[in-house]
């Protein structure tokens, strides 16, 4: 009964991180396809909460009406004070001295990056997968399980995903700014034409090997975390069984590995709580990065050439 309430003590602390199926069926021609899966709920209510939550957020930054006076202008509740806070320290310090000019144009996309993998992110660290397991358990059925739950950013094909739409961003925005012949004009890397035949493949390789990191950083740092707090749970578990044993040994053993374990847990959530914030961060910033990457050569140039002449005229 108690594996039953410690349904993440798992002999195998790996089932109760990766994707779980709750609706499996025929589909195009194969049997036994995953129509609906824990990931795919996940993904759904993280898509949901970033519509909402970004949406409720803007209804209270939003100008109110002017029988308000001046407190119109006055951000009304404390999440959409956080959800502010954030996007203008994004936008000022982080997006705006890559983008410049184009930040705007961007940022609904890259904020929407930014939340939809945090709430993901979020989402997998709550027990939701366990409460529909024990939900089960009690029920008699599978009616629950694979509903919700695991860490969709967990997922490689996820994670490739996301990558893929950021890439396809990175590049269609490139060949916007800079036009296609300047676009196909930087796999040279501005070296001379007898290096084209080495740099251009190096580029290209580069072109792709950038999303693939993004996909596989995300994938590892969600995976690791929810691994080991598996497994510390697995022995807070186990260690509750040796006390249950009535030994004394086993009391005093599996107490102590059962407090160091619960500890230790504790610790590491918190711990996954930062990542969770920081792979949503360095996946937007990234991203922001590798656009930035693609602008037109001759803007930085073209200041610097306006800047000049203005400090030479005002010498005169």
């Amino acid at each position: 009964m108690m594996d039953q309430f410690f349904t993440l003590a798992a002999s195998d602390p790996v089932a109760h991180v990766v994707n779980q199926p709750h609706t499996k069926g025929h589909l195009f021609g194969m049997d036994n396809v995953w129509i609906w899966s824990s990931h795919i709920g996940n993904l759904i209510l993280a898509g949901l909460l970033t519509i909402l939550v970004l949406a409720y957020a803007a209804s209270k930054i939003a100008t109110g009406p002017q029988s308000q006076g001046n407190d119109r202008y006055v951000t009304k509740g404390a999440l959409a004070h956080m959800i502010e806070v954030v996007i203008i320290y994004l936008r000022d310090t982080v997006i705006r001295p890559q983008l410049g000019e184009r930040t705007n144009k961007f940022m609904p996309f890259l904020m929407t990056i930014f939340f939809f993998i945090l709430f993901n992110n979020l989402l997998g660290l709550m027990p939701i997968a366990d409460i529909l397991h024990l939900a089960d358990h009690f029920n008699g059925s599978h009616t629950f399980s694979g509903l919700l739950g695991a860490t969709a950013t967990q997922n490689l094909f996820v994670t490739g995903a996301l990558a893929l739409i950021a890439a396809l961003v990175i590049n269609i925005a490139g060949i916007v700014n800079m036009g296609l012949g300047e676009y196909l004009k930087h796999l040279t890397a501005g070296t001379p034409p007898y290096l084209w035949p080495l740099m251009v493949p190096i580029e290209i390789i580069g072109t792709f090997i950038k999303p693939v990191a993004l996909a596989l950083r995300l994938f590892a740092n969600m995976t690791a975390g929810h691994i080991l707090l598996a497994v510390l749970f697995m022995f807070a578990v186990q260690g509750l069984g040796m006390i249950s044993a009535g030994s004394i040994g086993g009391i005093v053993l599996g107490g102590t590995v059962s407090v160091v374990s619960v500890i230790a847990s504790i610790a590491i959530y918190f711990l996954e709580l930062f990542v969770a914030v920081l792979q949503s961060f360095v996946f937007m910033f990234l991203t922001t990065v590798f656009i930035a990457q693609l602008s037109h050569h001759g803007e930085h140039g073209h200041h610097d050439e306006h800047d000049h002449e203005h400090a030479h005229a005002h010498a005169h």
